[in-house]
Order: C-alpha cells, then sequence, then structure tokens
C-alpha cells in the first residue's frame, strides 16, 4: 500500500476511546465497540493503553498471555506488530497492557519524541493494511499515556455517562483534545460522543441526553448504550457482552453503535 502524509494512510482510522473522568463506560465500549466492528465485517486492533489492563482482563487475555505489551512498544525494546495477540473474537486482535505501563512517564523523562512513541510504532500497521480500525483504550487521566495515544489518532470517541457531571468532564476533555491539536496532532478530530449507561426510568438520563445533543449537535450518536446488568457480568467472565450475551439490549446496542460508526467514516470519506 502507498504511504500518504503522516497521519492520513488510506483505509485505516485510528480511534482514541477517551474521557478524563472515570466510570463512564469507556473500557467497555473499547472492548463491545472493537467486537461489534469486528462482527460487522472490520478489521480491529484494540490497544489497551491503561496500566489497570481491563480491557485486556475484559478480553481474556491473562496476565499470563502477556508476554509482550504495550510498554515493551513504547520503551522502544520491541515493534508494536510483536505485541499483538489475537482474541478469541474472530477479526479482534489486542495490544496488551501490564502496571508497568505506570512508569512510562518517568522512565521516558526527556525522551525525544516521547509524545509521538505510539505514532511512530504505529507506522508498521498502516503501512501494512490488514486493519482497517485501530482502536485505543486509554487511562482516565491526562498523562503521557493518554497525549501519546491522541499524538498517534485521527479521531476521538467520547462515551459518556449519563449523570450530572457529564458536560463538566466532556468539557475538560474538550481542552484536551484543543491543547493536542494546538501542539502535537492539528489533524485531530471528535469522531463522536456517545451516550452511556442509560436508563429510562431516570428522568436524569433524559436530561442529560437532551443537554449534550443540544450543545454538540450531530457530534452526538443516534445509538445510546442502556445502563445493562449482562454487559457489567461480562468482563468478569473475560467476555465482550456480545459474545457473553448477544441478544441483551447492551450488546445489540454496541452492534448499532458499530454501524453509525462505519456509516460516519463512510461519510466522512466521501466528503474528503
Amino acid at each position: 500500500m502507498p504511504a500518504k502524509s503522516d497521519q492520513s494512510f488510506r483505509g485505516l482510522r485510528v480511534l482514541v476511546v477517551a474521557n478524563q473522568k472515570g466510570g463512564v463506560g469507556k473500557t467497555t465500549t473499547a472492548i463491545n465497540l472493537g467486537t461489534a466492528l469486528a462482527a460487522v465485517g472490520e478489521r480491529v486492533l484494540l490497544i489497551d493503553s491503561d496500566p489497570q489492563g481491563n480491557a485486556s482482563t475484559g478480553l481474556g487475555v491473562g496476565r499470563a498471555q502477556r508476554k509482550t505489551t504495550l510498554y515493551d512498544v513504547l520503551m522502544g525494546e520491541k515493534p508494536l506488530t510483536d505485541a499483538i495477540v489475537h482474541t478469541a473474537v474472530p477479526g479482534l486482535d489486542l495490544t496488551p497492557s501490564d502496571p508497568d505501563l505506570s512508569g512510562v512517564e518517568l522512565e521516558l523523562g526527556n525522551a525525544p519524541r516521547r509524545s509521538y512513541k505510539l505514532r511512530d510504532a504505529l507506522h508498521a500497521i498502516r503501512e501494512a493494511g490488514e486493519y482497517s480500525y485501530v482502536l485505543i483504550d486509554c487511562p482516565p487521566s491526562l498523562n503521557l499515556l493518554t497525549v501519546n495515544a491522541m499524538a498517534a489518532a485521527d479521531a476521538v470517541l467520547v462515551p459518556l455517562q449519563c449523570e450530572f457531571f457529564a458536560l463538566e468532564g466532556l468539557t475538560q476533555l474538550m481542552r484536551t483534545v484543543d491543547l493536542v491539536r494546538g501542539s502535537l496532532n492539528p489533524k485531530l478530530e471528535i469522531q463522536g460522543v456517545v451516550l452511556t449507561m442509560y436508563d429510562r426510568r431516570n428522568s436524569l438520563s433524559e436530561q442529560v441526553a437532551s443537554d449534550v445533543r443540544a450543545h454538540f449537535g450531530e457530534a452526538v450518536y443516534q445509538t445510546v448504550i442502556p445502563r445493562n446488568v449482562r454487559v457489567s457480568e461480562a468482563p468478569s467472565f473475560g467476555k465482550p457482552a456480545l459474545v457473553y450475551d448477544l441478544k441483551c439490549a447492551g450488546s445489540q446496542a454496541y452492534l448499532k453503535l458499530a454501524r453509525e460508526v462505519v456509516l460516519r467514516e463512510r461519510e466522512r470519506r466521501a466528503a474528503a
């Protein structure tokens, strides 16, 4: 595949799943959106960039299987291709995390291109053309791991919990995106905002959804992810919700979200 400019190789989109507020369904969205995209025929690589490694655990990749991780890649010890493992989901691969990632910021210190380590590592993936999407699950904080992810990405997908402080957290994230766009990655876009943990029995959920749509308009996906027990149970079995219980409301919502993501990407390409 012929290479284009630094971040625009044809056919691959790198999406950061990020929110600086914890407990918003970020990792759940990364796992299940990745699974749903694979289910509709896309080839997906999920990069677990959170030292807690919840995305790795949630996909059934145990500690013993994480022989090469994102830590090795960011420290320049291994290429990204060496840190990819297959998951039980056809079409979905994983670059796992481990607790060593928490030390990356200190260990890299003032290393050259410290904010571009992941972007540099992704060049081989972009050029190979094996994947159509790379999803990066970030920690719920602004640190070097999040900055690396945003510097490497084409766009940010924001899970937003339907609760009182949702807009406040989203405002903080927008400031971070603007900061990265201004200094590291001018092409970084907002791919979309997905409302999570929506409870139709709770008037607050509807109010938050209405406020977010009024503020961000078409950036907000039509699909909302309901609060769902089966989705919450799935990680303890090392399975995405779509594998644990395909028919549950949460799984069906993530399938709808995947279709909406693909449609939005097709529209973007057509307009380019």
